[in-house]
Protein backbone atom coordinates (compact mmCIF):
# COMPACT_ATOMS: atom_id res chain seq x y z
CA UNK A 1 0.00 0.00 0.00
CA UNK A 2 1.03 3.59 -0.83
CA UNK A 3 0.35 6.63 0.46
CA UNK A 4 -1.31 9.65 -1.66
CA UNK A 5 2.16 11.08 -2.42
CA UNK A 6 3.33 7.45 -3.90
CA UNK A 7 5.52 6.76 -0.89
CA UNK A 8 5.62 3.77 1.27
CA UNK A 9 3.99 3.83 4.58
CA UNK A 10 6.70 3.40 7.38
CA UNK A 11 6.03 -0.40 8.77
CA UNK A 12 4.91 -1.71 5.47
CA UNK A 13 6.81 -4.69 4.22
CA UNK A 14 8.90 -4.15 0.87
CA UNK A 15 9.07 -6.55 -1.55
CA UNK A 16 13.34 -6.71 -1.35
CA UNK A 17 15.62 -5.63 1.09
CA UNK A 18 15.24 -4.58 4.80
CA UNK A 19 11.80 -3.50 6.78
CA UNK A 20 11.35 0.35 7.33
CA UNK A 21 9.78 1.47 11.00
CA UNK A 22 8.80 4.67 12.22
CA UNK A 23 9.75 5.25 15.70
CA UNK A 24 8.53 7.68 18.24
CA UNK A 25 11.44 8.62 21.01
CA UNK A 26 10.42 9.35 24.37
CA UNK A 27 13.75 9.93 26.14
CA UNK A 28 14.75 9.85 30.05
CA UNK A 29 11.71 7.68 30.97
CA UNK A 30 11.93 6.11 34.67
CA UNK A 31 10.98 3.28 32.68
CA UNK A 32 12.04 1.62 29.93
CA UNK A 33 9.33 0.12 27.09
CA UNK A 34 8.94 -0.64 23.50
CA UNK A 35 4.83 -0.55 22.34
CA UNK A 36 1.93 1.51 21.35
CA UNK A 37 1.51 3.68 18.52
CA UNK A 38 2.16 7.27 17.21
CA UNK A 39 0.56 9.12 14.44
CA UNK A 40 4.02 11.14 12.86
CA UNK A 41 5.59 12.27 9.81
CA UNK A 42 6.22 9.11 8.77
CA UNK A 43 2.95 7.37 9.12
CA UNK A 44 1.61 5.54 12.35
CA UNK A 45 4.87 5.18 14.38
CA UNK A 46 6.07 2.34 16.91
CA UNK A 47 6.71 4.25 20.78
CA UNK A 48 9.81 3.57 21.94
CA UNK A 49 10.74 4.98 25.71
CA UNK A 50 14.05 4.34 27.04
CA UNK A 51 15.77 5.21 30.35
CA UNK A 52 19.27 7.53 28.59
CA UNK A 53 19.26 11.09 27.69
CA UNK A 54 18.84 12.93 24.73
CA UNK A 55 22.52 13.54 24.52
CA UNK A 56 25.34 12.84 22.61
CA UNK A 57 23.50 10.11 20.65
CA UNK A 58 22.70 8.17 23.70
CA UNK A 59 18.68 8.02 23.25
CA UNK A 60 19.27 7.00 19.38
CA UNK A 61 21.79 3.99 20.65
CA UNK A 62 19.29 2.58 23.55
CA UNK A 63 16.47 3.17 20.67
CA UNK A 64 17.97 0.84 18.33
CA UNK A 65 18.85 -1.75 20.73
CA UNK A 66 15.68 -1.62 22.51
CA UNK A 67 13.97 -1.94 18.46
CA UNK A 68 16.45 -4.96 17.91
CA UNK A 69 15.67 -6.60 21.33
CA UNK A 70 11.82 -6.28 20.85
CA UNK A 71 12.16 -7.59 17.22
CA UNK A 72 14.33 -9.93 18.29
CA UNK A 73 17.06 -9.34 15.42
CA UNK A 74 20.41 -8.52 16.43
CA UNK A 75 21.67 -5.12 17.10
CA UNK A 76 23.74 -4.88 14.25
CA UNK A 77 20.56 -5.61 11.61
CA UNK A 78 18.63 -2.18 13.19
CA UNK A 79 20.53 0.74 11.43
CA UNK A 80 18.95 4.89 11.84
CA UNK A 81 17.92 5.81 8.24
CA UNK A 82 16.76 9.60 9.37
CA UNK A 83 15.98 11.68 12.11
CA UNK A 84 19.33 11.70 13.71
CA UNK A 85 18.49 14.83 16.46
CA UNK A 86 14.68 14.50 16.14
CA UNK A 87 12.06 12.57 18.58
CA UNK A 88 10.32 11.09 15.02
CA UNK A 89 13.42 8.16 13.65
CA UNK A 90 13.39 5.66 10.68
CA UNK A 91 14.46 2.31 10.98
CA UNK A 92 15.76 -0.17 9.06
CA UNK A 93 15.48 -3.42 10.02
CA UNK A 94 17.37 -6.26 8.56
CA UNK A 95 15.44 -9.74 8.80
CA UNK A 96 12.51 -11.68 7.46
CA UNK A 97 9.84 -9.09 6.64
CA UNK A 98 6.58 -11.18 6.87
CA UNK A 99 8.05 -11.95 10.57
CA UNK A 100 9.27 -8.71 11.47
CA UNK A 101 6.08 -6.83 10.03
CA UNK A 102 3.78 -9.43 12.08
CA UNK A 103 5.96 -8.13 15.38
CA UNK A 104 5.63 -4.89 14.69
CA UNK A 105 2.19 -4.68 14.18
CA UNK A 106 2.05 -6.43 17.66
CA UNK A 107 3.94 -4.03 19.11
CA UNK A 108 2.60 -1.09 17.76
CA UNK A 109 -1.16 -1.72 17.45
CA UNK A 110 -1.34 -4.76 19.81
CA UNK A 111 -2.54 -7.32 17.34
CA UNK A 112 -0.79 -9.54 14.26
CA UNK A 113 -3.54 -8.77 11.62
Amino acid sequence: MTSAGGRRTAGEPTPSGPLTVAVRVKPGVSRARVGGCHEGPYGPALVVAVNAPPVDGRATEAVRRALAAALDVRPAAVTLRTGTTSRDKLFAVDGPVPLLDARLRRLRDGSAD
